[in-house]
């Protein structure tokens, strides 16, 4: 069931919308496509319709797990080679492969939300992808804030700063403000 628009025309950003089978591109007609892609690099904010904010949070927490499953295989697979060209030295290259471990979540988040796809592979996999609030892609600076504000503040507050997502109707948490991204489902490419 569709909200229905406010005096201005366009759909309320809290607006609910149930996808029928023709997804994203039905549920957002011609018109909000049109709009969205037209918005897209201006100097503003980028008119997201609402439907790319459906579920979000249950997704990005879906994709983030996702992403861990990924970044363990990775970090254990680096971590096996880092010990045998630990014993091959004699353990001089261990400082080294330690803070180059370290250095694994931060390069894999950065990588892929800075990269083409705008998305880690869990937000691929789910749907997902992240924009500046311009609607364009994130470059990897604006990635290695995002992702350097996100450790830092989950490890602060043990996780607890993730709840901001549910009290917003957009899914934002503290490292998307920061960063001056967000996180929406893939939009839909005007015909």
């Amino acid at each position: 069931m569709e909200t229905p628009p406010d005096r201005s025309g366009k759909p309320p950003r809290s607006a609910s919308v149930t996808l029928g089978r023709g997804g994203l591109d039905e549920a957002l007609g011609e018109g909000t496509k049109a709009t969205f892609w037209n918005t897209l690099g201006s100097d503003g904010e980028a008119e997201f319709p609402a439907i790319l904010f459906d579920g979000i949070v249950g997704r990005r927490v879906a994709a983030y797990l996702v992403d861990l499953i990924l970044l363990g295989v990775i970090w254990w697979a680096l971590a096996a080679a880092a010990s045998i060209l630990g014993l091959i030295t004699f353990g001089l290259t261990v400082p080294l492969t330690a803070l180059a471990l370290a250095l694994v979540p931060l390069a894999y988040h950065t990588l892929t939300i800075g990269g083409p796809w705008s998305a880690t592979p869990g937000m691929r996999l789910l749907g997902l992808q992240v924009r500046t609030l311009g609607g364009q892609r994130p470059d990897f600076g604006r990635a290695a804030i995002q992702t350097v504000v996100f450790y830092v503040t989950v490890g602060a507050t043990s996780w607890l700063v993730l709840l901001l997502a549910l009290f917003n109707n957009r899914g934002r948490t503290l490292h998307d403000f920061l960063s001056g991204l967000v996180v929406l489902r893939l939009m839909p490419a005007p015909d």
